[in-house]
């Protein structure tokens, strides 16, 4: 899953695009390099990142959906918001997922919004929104409450008529450096959902912070963590690096073809 951030001040340089042609150029390196769904946000969520408004992030990522539409139309897009309105433009210009951050906590129309247009939706775990989830990471047992988090959402959803649900536990969204790491080590536990894992790892502090480096640097460290991250039952990587991610899921597949 390659990451297309429209925005300028996402927290990885790497990953923001401003023009048509920076996300062409993009979105198809992403897919030539084995990219099987391209998500777009136009809304940083990095912690501490500036409000933007609902006009601005639809025209955002209306730009680049069209784009990427247009010259790529075999390409499968996720529009990555948490505004129900956003999603709804998304998916008529030609996005079929929707991926939202809050699980619909931030906005009470996105579930129905989700049951109405019939597609996939990716159900993340957060607390607050992204300029107060650094101060929300008190939880008594931090996998159980997630496993709670999601079987309560899952049921909303499903009966709704939502049919298509993936989780993503949120890595970074109200968790500390040390609970990212008990998560990742834990992350097989959330298959009790039945659903689909995404594991959203790509450069982020974790990573870097604890190497004592920079986003720039972390590819080597991510790589690590998706190795985990699949031993520990993920399904998706969503990644800045999609080569380097596609290396890493082939190696994996011949861990597990070859036991001996």
């Amino acid at each position: 899953m390659g990451i297309i951030n429209v925005t300028p001040d996402s927290f990885y340089s790497g990953s923001r695009v401003q023009t048509e042609t920076q996300v062409l150029q993009q979105a198809g390196k992403m897919l030539a390099e084995g990219a099987d769904l391209i998500d777009v946000g136009g809304y940083s969520t990095r912690p501490g990142a500036k409000d933007v408004s609902a006009d601005e992030e639809t025209d955002r990522v209306l730009q680049a959906i069209r784009a990427i539409v247009k010259h790529f139309p075999q390409a499968a897009i996720a529009v990555d918001t948490f505004r129900s309105s956003v999603a709804r433009a998304a998916i008529s210009e030609g996005a079929g997922v929707i991926n939202d951050i809050s699980g619909g906590e931030l906005d009470p129309d996105m579930f129905q919004t989700v049951a109405a247009l019939k597609v996939p939706y990716i159900l993340m775990h957060m607390r607050g929104d992204p300029q107060t989830m650094a101060g929300l990471t008190q939880y008594v047992n931090l996998v159980q409450e997630i496993i709670g988090y999601f079987h309560q959402k899952i049921f909303a959803l499903t009966a709704l008529g939502v049919k298509d649900i993936l989780i993503d536990p949120g890595f970074g969204f109200a968790k500390t450096r040390e609970q990212n790491f008990q998560l990742l080590n834990h992350l097989a536990d959330l298959q009790i959902t039945g659903r689909p894992v995404i594991a959203g790892l790509s450069r982020k502090s974790m990573v870097w912070k604890t190497l004592g480096i920079k986003p720039e640097e972390a590819l080597n460290g991510t790589s690590a963590l998706h190795a985990v991250a699949l031993m520990n039952g993920a399904n998706i990587l969503r990644v800045h690096d999609v080569k380097e991610c596609a290396e890493v899921i082939r190696l994996i597949g011949a861990l597990r073809n070859n036991p001996g």
